[in-house]
């Protein structure tokens, strides 16, 4: 037999394996690893996602909470991980807001990971005190401009997407507005309820409850769309800052070399469960949009948010040590 045709019985050897093993996928539990602490959006988001995948695929999916580095102690663990179709990524909007902050991270989000599809996307909402006397965006930057450098805006850390919105806000308007970062969301929106801080563009999740309570007012949403949820509050495009537009986003990933077989597999499975009542409607209760795109327009998604991220961090001139 000839070097030629031996390579290509290896090669055609190899190829079977893959296809078998992606035929079989899969044979036992999966792990969803959710790079945040258990009780928060990404893991809120991603607990029925696991259960309604357990179902539809026949073996556990068993979500597993890896928090730590704003979220990138998980990346860089399933990055590494087999790429076998047993360790899932539960990202985040952080996953590409990452590489601009950071000075150097234990991965390359477009690199080392294979995207599947985005499991929901939801706005961000911008709330104020209800002592802060606007009722509507331009009323708040009138007061703002009025008050330069004495207006707060929260957020829960360094690089979060609460942050990234202020600064963005900030960017867009050219205001002067002084960020306040607490260590998480709660303890954030503690103090704009006391009125420490006097505004921030908080998660539709976490600020939901604290608007029908009347505890926060809320003023416009981060989409270029109106949300579904919240259809009377106007877009940030819309009261204008023209081309404002973030929505923080949850996805599932692979680790680069999954056979595409089972990325597939997967990202058909997503779809269906996307479409159950039950989990439509667990994903209402955070005002969250089912999402279901194709891994290319993921990939695509991932690649303009990154570059989107880069331009705002480095506007602001900003950096995590």
């Amino acid at each position: 037999m000839t070097a030629a045709r031996v390579a290509a019985a290896l090669i055609a050897s190899l190829f079977a394996a893959t296809l078998a093993k992606a035929q079989e996928w899969p044979a036992r539990p999966i792990t969803l690893v959710v790079p945040f602490a258990a009780g928060g959006t990404a893991d809120l988001v991603a607990r029925p996602i696991a259960q309604g995948l357990t179902e539809k695929l026949g073996q556990s999916v068993v979500v597993e909470n890896k928090a730590g580095a704003g979220g990138t102690l998980a990346a860089g663990i399933v990055s590494k991980s087999p790429p076998d179709g047993y360790t899932v990524f539960f990202s985040t909007i952080a996953h590409t807001i990452a590489p601009s902050l950071y000075k150097s991270l234990p991965y390359d989000f477009e690199k080392d990971l294979e995207p599947v599809t985005i499991a929901a996307k939801v706005p961000n909402i911008l709330i104020v005190n209800p002592s802060v006397p606007a009722k509507t965006v331009g009323e708040l930057i009138s007061w703002i401009k009025a008050n330069p450098g004495k207006v707060n805006f929260g957020s829960a850390g360094l690089g979060s997407t609460e942050h990234m919105s202020g600064e963005m806000f900030r960017a867009s308007l050219g205001v002067d507005i002084v960020h306040v970062p607490y260590k998480g969301g709660a303890p954030m929106m503690t103090d704009l309820i006391a009125g420490q801080i006097q505004m921030a563009i908080e998660t539709s999740g976490s600020a939901r409850p604290h608007i029908q309570s009347g505890t926060v007012r809320a003023l416009a949403v981060s989409t270029l769309k109106r949300s579904l949820y919240f259809p009377e509050l106007p877009t940030l495009d819309e009261a204008g800052l023209k081309g404002y537009e973030i929505t923080t986003w949850y996805g599932i990933l692979l680790p680069k070399g999954t056979p595409l077989a089972i990325r597939d597999k997967l990202y058909a499975a997503v779809v269906d469960v996307l479409k159950q009542p039950l989990i439509v409607d667990r994903l209402k209760d955070l005002a969250a949009e089912p999402g279901g795109q194709t891994p290319a327009e993921f990939a695509k998604f991932i690649a303009s948010e990154t570059a989107k991220w880069r331009k705002v961090a480095r506007d602001a001139d900003l950096k995590v040590e």
